[in-house]
């Protein structure tokens, strides 16, 4: 695997970014969440993003945006040379009401941005400004880094009011694992297994094994496990249930098992985890 790597530039717990050019296949080690907004903007090359049950191919010019909590990963595509810009922020870094614009579209929900080519220069311009402000570290780069991003996310805000509302090409693959997880997202409740899944899709089980995994990062059964778990989270979050119950209505039989699950992913047991986030 050849690689060029800029170092990661940090301005507090706030803000980062980081370029990077990678030659091979490759993927990301496990899929994860942040507690910040994410922008992954491919610079060159093609890569494969799976990002909250959806399977996106993104080329030059499209612009990842995982909003905070969401699941994402990347792996390689049939291209295997790639080149990015990645950068993390908190909406704290963002200074008085320049925070607002992360109440307008398309900053509520995760999703791909094609940017147009005409507007590309432009846009990568004031990213690779914001890396080059934090590797040369002026007076008030901070500031500077503050105000290239604000420009930079007004100009994403205005490109997708503009744009045109177009599926963007898939694999027939990508397709079919989006829907499967569509799938578990909507019956995660009831019995689930590789079998019955390849049943119902028409795959067979070592082929849609196989599949998800290199797509998502996860095995099948373990994905199955995770939007539980996320439910179930939501669920302590927001009721007075009890935690057997709970354990019922998001698919396991035995609250045993719910907790020992829970805890592997989380963590912590599920009585921690409610009053850590009780509201």
């Amino acid at each position: 695997m050849n690689h060029r790597s800029s170092e990661k530039h940090f301005i507090g717990e706030a803000f980062s970014i980081q370029q990077l050019r990678k030659l091979g296949f490759d993927k990301m080690a496990r899929p994860h969440s942040h507690t910040c907004y994410e922008l992954y903007y491919l610079l060159h090359g093609e890569r494969v993003y799976f990002m909250n049950g959806n399977v996106y191919v993104a080329r030059k010019g499209d612009l990842m945006l995982v909003m905070p909590g969401d699941l994402h990963s990347t792996s390689s595509s049939q291209v295997e040379e790639f080149e990015r810009v990645l950068l993390h922020f908190s909406p704290e870094f963002l200074s008085g009401e320049d925070g607002s614009i992360l109440e307008q579209a398309p900053f509520l929900e995760s999703g791909m941005i094609h940017l147009p080519l005409k507007e590309q220069p432009e846009l990568e311009r004031l990213l690779l400004g914001m890396l080059a402000e934090c590797q040369e570290s002026h007076n008030f780069y901070e500031t500077f880094v503050r105000q290239l991003l604000t420009e930079f996310l007004i100009r994403v805000h205005r490109t997708a009011l503009g744009a045109d509302d177009m599926p963007q090409p898939r694999h027939p693959m990508h397709q079919k694992i989006s829907e499967i997880s569509a799938y578990i997202h909507e019956h995660y409740r009831e019995p689930l297994t590789l079998e019955e899944l390849s049943r119902q899709f028409y795959i067979s089980p070592a082929y849609l094994s196989r599949v998800f995994l290199k797509l998502t990062g996860f095995h099948l059964s373990e994905y199955i496990r995770v939007v539980r778990v996320r439910e179930a989270q939501n669920m302590l979050r927001n009721t007075r249930e009890k935690i057997q119950l709970i354990a019922e209505q998001v698919g396991f039989e035995h609250v045993s098992h719910f907790n020992k699950t829970f805890k592997s992913i989380t963590g912590s047991s599920p009585l921690h985890y409610r009053k850590q986030h009780r509201m």
